[in-house]
């Protein structure tokens, strides 16, 4: 479960030798335990507890030697080797005594007692002084010192002399509190890239200190003989595990190994069936025997409501621990949906949702990206990034791109959980697209008003102020010649005359192009049939073939005849055809929604797709993006321009 690349300055070739003696001790001594098949005391326990050790221990020793050479892996490869020796003593002592004639036993007998405590102790006495990347400071050196000079003490008194266990742990108690705190203090106010994984170090060392303590009470309080050995098994399994976190969160010693966020919690769940056997049968053996059934029973029963709720409660938090909130999506999910209330602007919300997603599953970094560029971004990558797409209505709209914290790769459940909660990724930048567009629409609308004001007032200003100002003074022609030349003053007046005539349709005509009085009146069909007979009246024709529903709405309507008078203009200035057709039908989309299908085409000269668009056109397309709909130009088949737009009868 263990992924990475093998650094530069490594020893694989001793990190095998080391690892691989620790299995064949492991080995030997199980097979020769289990041909002696003694009874069980606190000694089979003990000998569990260094089976474990060898094993445990020399596998991380192994692992971390093969990529580089550190005094750490050293004394873990050297620990699991002493307890995998004790091990292999204990047992081969008991298989003695059932298979008399064994060779070696006088040699190998004693040192179940001696060969495992250089290295144990050296673990939580030694090793939390030298877990830094620096080199060490005369604190540290003088706690490398102390840890030594208490391991020589532990090893000396209690092999060679008769002194009060009390004086013979106080020195290792007393400094592997200093060891603990010294890793408690680093992780609190160290310098920050140090931080990672100093806590369980000083979890792990705090409690391989406090599992010595029973070592000082007397042997014959009911019940220690089982706790002591099961403590130390409990502990020892859990400390390589501090030990790996550290080393690997911090990258340590140029390492760039991953543990898998499954191995940790599989790892941990076991810690916590063995320490939840280790309570339960320490409330056992603390509970009044019982010589009936129903003693037994209740007896069971008070170990099962006592211990059970704390397990329990325990391996929640150790998914929790491990997995963060993407434990439980569900509530990853309500976590998330409280930020679109809370948010400000779209930008924020997006920065809030990558900041939650990478707090709730416990990762080092989340960033989202669009075609355009980075969306949000929180935390700093440094590991291997792993890709969520966000799609929304089969459309890519983006990706969430997430790393791993140092030393951790996702697991099945942590992909799980980012799968589920990119649904609400995706969301965000949905709402934060859907703010663009409509930022974007609402200047693409200004600038249309604003053109359109334009025409309007060249309108104005180019025709009718002209035409006016030439009226005012034909008027004035007119009356010199009231008095000198009446019947010239009568055709003048005629003539002004028809030209305000001419004046006043051209306004009318305008207003009709912009929101005729019988669009809002009759409807659409009609509107079309009044602009038909507008237009024949200077010799363009148009063919109408519309059968728009009588309920299409005032929007719709206004937007489609907007659309339709601006192709049938540019058709009549630019095409040099006499005439177009115009056609207007109820459609459907292929999702089920009604649109209305407006289609302008004549048999003229056509169009250069590469010219300038003009204001017409661009107005043209702002109406039917106003809606929700679409407008194409292209050239007709076989001649002409065709122009087609499509509104939703509902409007997005």
């Amino acid at each position: 479960m263990i992924e990475g690349s093998a650094g530069t300055g490594g020893a694989p070739v001793p990190a095998a030798v080391m690892a691989v003696s620790s299995w064949v001790l492991v080995v030997l001594s199980v097979a020769a335990f289990v041909r002696a098949d003694p009874g069980i005391d606190s000694n089979q326990l003990f000998f569990l507890v260094d089976v474990v050790g060898a094993a445990v221990y020399g596998t991380v020793a192994g692992v971390v030697l093969t990529r580089r050479v550190n005094p750490v892996p050293i004394l873990l490869g050297l620990t699991a080797i002493g307890v995998g020796v004790a091990a292999l003593s204990y047992s081969y002592s008991q298989l003695a005594l059932v298979r008399s004639g064994l060779p070696g036993v006088g040699v190998l007998e004693p040192l179940q007692n001696t060969a495992w405590i250089p290295g144990t102790l050296s673990l939580f006495l030694v090793v939390p002084w030298l877990i830094r990347d620096h080199p060490l400071g005369w604190i540290a050196k003088a706690g490398v010192a102390a840890g030594i000079c208490a391991t020589a003490w532990y090893f000396w008194s209690r092999t060679f002399t008769d002194i009060l266990p009390v004086w013979v742990l106080l020195p290792v108690l007393l400094v592997g509190a200093l060891a603990s705190a010294d890793c408690g203090w680093r992780w609190r106010h160290g310098p920050q890239a140090e931080r990672v994984g100093l806590g369980w170090m000083c979890l792990g060392t705090g409690l391989m200190t406090a599992a010595y303590l029973p070592l000082a009470l007397p042997a014959s309080l009911p019940g220690l003989w089982v706790l002591n050995p099961l403590v130390h098994l409990a502990v020892q399994a859990f400390y390589p595990v501090a030990i790996l976190v550290c080393v690997l969160r911090q990258r340590m010693w140029g390492l760039n190994l991953a543990v898998s966020r499954a191995a940790v919690a599989g790892t941990l769940t076991v810690l916590l069936l063995v320490l939840y056997v280790v309570v339960a049968t320490v409330v056992a053996a603390l509970l009044p025997a019982g010589e009936s059934v129903g003693a037994q029973v209740v007896a069971a029963g008070v170990v099962a409501i006592a211990v059970q709720p704390a397990r329990v409660w325990l391996q929640r938090r150790v998914h929790h621990l491990v997995y963060g909130e993407g434990a439980d999506p569900a509530r990853a999910v309500r976590t998330l949906g409280r930020q679109f209330g809370s948010a400000e602007s779209p930008e924020e919300l997006l920065a809030e949702l990558a900041a939650g997603v990478g707090v709730a599953l416990r990762l080092e970094s989340v960033s989202i990206r669009r075609a355009s560029g980075v969306a949000a971004v929180w935390g700093s990558a440094t590991g291997q990034p792993e890709a969520v797409e966000l799609v929304h209505r089969g459309t890519a709209l983006g990706t969430m791109v997430v790393t791993a914290p140092p030393g951790e790769t996702l697991g099945t459940r942590t992909r799980r959980s980012l799968t589920e909660l990119s649904a609400v990724i995706t969301a965000g930048l949905v709402v934060m697209q859907s703010a663009e567009d409509l930022r974007e629409a609402r200047g693409q609308l200004a600038s249309v008003r604003l053109e359109e004001r334009q025409m309007i007032r060249r309108e104005l200003h180019d025709g009718l102020g002209p035409s006016l100002a030439g009226i005012r003074l034909g008027l004035q022609g007119a009356r010199n010649l009231l008095t000198s030349d009446p019947h010239s003053a009568a055709e003048l007046i005629d003539s002004l005359q028809a030209e305000l005539d001419h004046q006043v349709e051209g306004i009318r005509q305008l207003s009709r192009s912009m929101f005729p009085p019988v669009l809002d009146e009759l409807g659409l069909l009609p509107a079309l049939q009044d602009l038909a007979e507008t237009h024949s009246r200077s010799g363009f024709t148009l063919q109408i073939q519309a059968d728009p529903p009588t309920s299409l709405g005032t929007q719709i309507s206004a937007a489609a005849y907007g659309i339709i008078v601006e192709a049938v203009t540019n058709a009549k200035r630019h095409s040099g055809a006499d005439g177009c057709r115009v056609d207007a039908t109820l459609t459907q989309e292929p999702g089920g929604g009604d649109v209305l299908e407006v289609m302008i085409h004549d048999d003229g000269r056509g169009f250069d797709p590469a010219g300038s668009v003009g204001v017409g056109t661009r107005s043209m397309r702002e109406r039917a993006r106003e809606l929700g709909g679409t407008l194409d130009i292209e050239s007709g088949r076989p001649t002409g321009t065709v122009v087609t737009a499509r509104l939703p009868l509902t409007p997005l």
